[in-house]
């Protein structure tokens, strides 16, 4: 039985990075600026649900950034752990008010920086630093919020 009284849903994020920049989107049911993302489907992992993510949202395909170590076993297989989970309170027409139990992932993308696809906007560790806003679709200028800046710092970090 859950210790939550609203439906949960479990989501896997990843913060996409090339050299010192992470790749953004504007999300218009959250009005932010985040990383890509969605839904864990039924019977795949979370590490693969962020690389098709990835791949759906961005069109790239990226290399997961290992953000922790994992124990040496031979008996069964293991799926690289998120940096961190966060939860997250949702709401959207269909599901009304629910919560995502997120999983968040380090990926980069490997030679040159790519152009950023259409709608996606790569910040820079200094652009996140300062609070650099972007123009959203709505033509608005809006700076990521703190999760975004602190995980896409660390991403970048993570890269080396």
């Amino acid at each position: 039985m859950s210790n939550s009284p609203i439906p949960r849903h479990f989501t896997a994020t990843g913060f996409v990075v090339n050299g010192d920049a992470t790749l953004l989107h504007w999300h218009h049911r959250v009005q932010a600026w985040l990383a890509p993302g969605g839904h864990v489907e039924p019977n795949e992992d979370p590490v693969q649900a962020v690389l098709r993510e990835v791949k759906e949202e961005t069109g790239f395909d990226v290399q997961l950034i290992p953000t922790q170590t994992t124990p040496e076993t031979s008996n069964l297989d293991q799926v690289a752990a998120p940096r961190t989970i966060l939860i997250e309170d949702v709401y959207d027409e269909k599901v009304g008010k629910h919560q995502h139990i997120d999983m968040i992932y380090f990926c980069h993308i490997p030679g040159p920086r790519p152009t950023a696809p259409d709608g996606w906007v790569w910040f820079t560790a200094d652009d996140l630093s300062n609070g650099r806003a972007a123009t959203n679709p709505d033509g608005i200028n809006e700076a990521p919020p703190e999760d975004v800046v602190t995980l896409g710092l660390e991403g970048i970090h993570a890269a080396g």
